[in-house]
C-alpha cells in the first residue's frame, strides 16, 4: 500500500485543486516543492502577465516547522492608462510527498489568499496548488536546478466570484549559497511569466 502513497496524494490533491480555486497575487509566480532556506529569504520578483503590464512585488519566507510562510506585497501597473493596483498576499507550503523508488517526484501543497486593490474594483484570491518537482545537482558545480509544475486553481471574489485553473511551470536555480534565481510561467487563465531573486538565510 505504501507504494501507492505518492500517486494517491498527487490524485486527491489534483482533485481537489480542480475543484475549488493562481497564485496569492494573481500574478504568474509559482513555488518549487521545497523551500531553499534554512531561515528565510528576501527578494524580489517581476512578472508580466499576458493581460498585459507589469507587476513588482517584495517577497520574504521564514521556516515554521514543517511549514514556511510567504509575504509578498507590490504593485501591478497594467498600462494603457489604466489605474495602478496594490498587490498584498500570503502564502503556505507544506512537504506532503517524499519522492520514493515508485515515485520519482517530491510535492508540497501551496495554499494562499491575497488581493489586488484598486478603488472600485478591488478582487480577492485563494489559490490552492500543488508543486511537484525534484532538485537535480550539476556535477563538478555547486549549481543545482529544482525544475517544476504547480498545478493551481484559484476562487477570484470581485463582483461576483469566478474559478480559474493554471498549470504552472518554473524553475528554481540555486547559483551561490545565498543566491536563488527563479523563473516560472503560467498556462491557463492565469498567463504570463515571472523572474525573481532571492537572497537565502
Amino acid at each position: 500500500m505504501h507504494r501507492y502513497t505518492g500517486w494517491l496524494v498527487v490524485l486527491g490533491v489534483c482533485g481537489c485543486v480542480t475543484m475549488v480555486a493562481a497564485q496569492a497575487t494573481s500574478m504568474p509566480s509559482f513555488n518549487a516543492p521545497y523551500r531553499a532556506f534554512q531561515h528565510s529569504e528576501l527578494g524580489m520578483v517581476v512578472s508580466f502577465p499576458n493581460q498585459a503590464g507589469t507587476g513588482i512585488e517584495g517577497v520574504y519566507r521564514y521556516a515554521a516547522h514543517k511549514f514556511d510562510i510567504g509575504l509578498r506585497g507590490g504593485i501591478w501597473d497594467p498600462g494603457s492608462g489604466l489605474k495602478t493596483e496594490l498587490l498584498a498576499g500570503a502564502e503556505a507550503r507544506e512537504r506532503v510527498i517524499t519522492h520514493n523508488p515508485d515515485f520519482p517526484l517530491d510535492g508540497a501543497l501551496i495554499v494562499g489568499v491575497g488581493g489586488a486593490f484598486v478603488s472600485g474594483n478591488s478582487a480577492l484570491f485563494i489559490p490552492v496548488g500543488l508543486s511537484l518537482g525534484r532538485r537535480l545537482d550539476v556535477q563538478g558545480s555547486k549549481l543545482s536546478i529544482v525544475p517544476y509544475v504547480q498545478p493551481t486553481a484559484t476562487l477570484v471574489a470581485d463582483h461576483g466570484s469566478t474559478l480559474d485553473f493554471t498549470m504552472g511551470f518554473g524553475a528554481d536555480a540555486r547559483v551561490s549559497q545565498t543566491v536563488d534565481v527563479r523563473i516560472s510561467a503560467g498556462v491557463g487563465d492565469l498567463d504570463g511569466v515571472s523572474v525573481g531573486v532571492v537572497w537565502i538565510h
